[in-house]
């Protein structure tokens, strides 16, 4: 597997997918409802369209995971996973917090993500081994200490109604706890802001994988510490995410663990 050929086809779609948005950018959408907040519009299914033509223009055998397509098949060996538009309310309302993520993995180990900003132009990749870049220069988490002087960042499920006693209890202790918490609306960026040091950690729960994949090695290559929120090893198949620069996991786990 040739990791520099994967990376440049995933960065090739990445501006392409962003070409396509930046197209749609500000104008009236088509906007549906894929459950009672949860949006699609044209942009999200044009902008996965050409992802998924160019990757599998190259890697025809290869198998993709994509939000709107589902499962295409391909070889189990390699797969590449795709949200095509992380944060379609923001999009749909002409907020700018918004991005595409796509990630590949070998063998069910995600080793390559891009995430792209097509509005403020950010492109964030991450290799494994080689490290995180923004705009092709090396990033890397916080060296922030303390909770008490961490800007945290989180995200609200769109099951939340179902959820919203815990999710309220953890979102006032971290509230009461940090310098401040922000909620964005694109767990991808989230996870990007954790790695170029801008958050000092991120936490949300009932992901799915193309929310994280991408955004995950990503942070982990710039050094960033990721689990679940009980500190277990974290896959994109985990339905819980905490991601600190390390020096405030230990603080985050405990203002995340119920009781």
């Amino acid at each position: 597997m040739d990791l520099g050929k994967i990376s440049d086809i995933g960065i090739a779609a990445a501006a392409r997918a962003g070409e396509i948005l930046r197209s749609y950018w500000g104008k009236t959408h088509t906007v549906e409802k894929k459950g009672d907040i949860n949006l699609v519009t044209e942009a999200d299914l044009a902008s996965e369209n050409a992802i998924i033509q160019l990757i599998r223009a190259v890697f025809p055998d290869h198998s993709v995971l994509a939000e709107e397509s589902g499962v295409i098949p391909g070889t189990d060996a390699y797969e590449w996973i795709i949200d095509p538009l992380d944060g379609t309310t923001n999009f749909a309302h002409h907020l700018p917090d918004f991005s595409l993520s796509i990630a590949f993995a070998s063998k069910g180990d995600i080793v390559f993500g891009v995430v792209l900003n097509p509005v403020t132009g950010e492109l964030f990749c991450g290799t494994q081994g080689r490290g995180a870049t923004l705009n092709g220069r090396p990033i890397r988490v916080s060296s922030t200490k303390a909770i008490g002087e961490s800007l945290l960042v989180t995200g609200f499920p769109y099951n939340l109604q179902s959820v919203i006693r815990p999710l309220i209890y953890r979102f006032e202790r971290c509230l009461m706890a940090a310098q401040g918490v922000r909620r964005l609306g694109s767990a991808a960026l989230d996870l990007c802001y954790v790695a170029c040091g801008r958050f000092d950690g991120f936490w949300e729960q009932n992901l799915a994988p193309w929310d994280t994949a991408a955004g995950m090695i990503i942070a982990q290559e710039a050094g960033a510490i990721i689990s679940d929120f009980s500190n277990e090893p974290y896959n994109i198949d985990k339905k819980e995410i905490l991601a600190t620069n390390g020096l405030v996991h230990q603080e985050m786990t405990a203002l995340l663990t119920l009781s």
